[in-house]
């Protein structure tokens, strides 16, 4: 099951889990729509791969199976 991390890596976005908007690679590093695009041009600086749009997970499913609260954040963002 996808973690759904609650943030954009770069820019510190809330990225909440049943909405669209945030983008992962492989991995689930997770980023938001503009850096994925405009600063980051679909790759992840993390592991070079492909960054794709993240599934938004159901608002009556995230009791059952929330999302995580680990905020993860590069200290001098993505620039």
């Amino acid at each position: 099951m996808l973690e759904l991390r609650p943030n954009c890596e770069c820019c510190d976005k809330d990225l909440p889990a049943e909405a669209a908007g945030a983008f992962i690679c492989s991995f689930e590093c997770t980023f938001c729509e503009a850096c994925a695009t405009a600063v980051l041009k679909g790759r992840c600086p993390n592991c070079t791969g492909q960054l794709v749009q993240r599934p938004a997970r159901p608002v009556h499913m995230l009791s059952r199976s929330p999302a995580s609260s680990k905020r993860i954040l590069k200290p001098a963002g993505c620039a």
